[in-house]
């Protein structure tokens, strides 16, 4: 019974990697290249587009830890969920996963010492930069709804979508930051922008202050995020927001 057992467990764990591999392969990989040589790298996974409608397009920003050039340890968590077979069918869309280079980040925030308050720089970081131009080549090569271009990410990530949003308000129709922090003296500039934020109550890596911090700033603002802290979650507040049948339904009805 024990290597019966042994077996069962052995057996679970090939499948479940093959399960991952074929999901993984949904992704198709590709880079851009700027007129200035700089290159940004991005896995792309395509809706059924054998129609002519017009599709969202998503925004997936990773952490710190997915960092480098092998453009595929950015699908290593949350980007996976919009590959489902329920999730392809239910919200047909187009998801880019770009690949932030080692020892760079998305956002380009300065850190106040001894305090969660950061500022934004006047200039995005490069990474940010070259996703921005990614993304208005898209909207012209593909059948990208442009009134349904969404934004989200974890950890760096987090960061990153409140740096993309601040910078660009006009070009977000939703936004998904989780486990990250912003300028709150920005929040003014994007109160007209659906926002819902996650963040784990027991973060040792990114302080839940910075989510509780931009929740009060946006609410003094006049918006109405949504906002979910999980209890007694750490660092992975990610595992459980991207597996949230509500946050997907909520984020696709958004519109500009």
């Amino acid at each position: 019974m024990k290597y019966l057992a042994y077996l069962m467990i052995i057996i679970f764990y090939l499948c479940s990697q093959i399960t991952l591999s074929q999901t993984t392969a949904r992704f198709s990989i590709n880079k851009y290249i700027n007129e200035k040589g700089d290159t940004l790298l991005y896995r792309q996974l395509f809706p059924d587009a054998d129609t002519l409608r017009r599709f969202p397009l998503v925004i997936f920003l990773h952490g710190s830890g997915e960092r480098g050039n092998d453009n595929e340890a950015q699908l290593k968590w949350g980007v996976m969920n919009f590959a489902s077979d329920d999730n392809m069918i239910r919200y047909p869309a187009f998801v880019i996963a770009p690949q932030c280079p080692a020892n760079m980040t998305w956002s380009n925030f300065k850190r106040e010492p001894n305090s969660t308050q950061m500022s934004l720089q006047p200039s995005p970081s490069k990474p940010m930069q070259l996703l921005i131009e990614l993304i208005n080549q898209l909207k012209k090569n593909l059948r990208v709804d442009t009134t349904r271009i969404y934004i989200t990410g974890l950890s760096m990530g987090g960061f990153g979508t409140y740096d993309a949003i601040m910078r660009y308000p006009q070009i977000f129709a939703a936004a998904v930051p989780v486990c990250g922090g912003g300028d709150i003296s920005k929040a003014n500039t994007i109160a007209h922008i659906p926002i819902w934020i996650f963040h784990g109550a027991e973060d040792p890596v990114v302080s839940p202050a910075h989510s509780l911090e931009m929740l009060q700033a946006l609410t003094r603002a006049g918006a109405h995020p949504g906002f979910t802290q999980y209890p007694e979650v750490g660092h992975f507040s990610w595992l459980g927001a991207y597996s949230d049948p509500l946050m997907m339904a909520w984020l696709f009805r958004q519109r500009l």
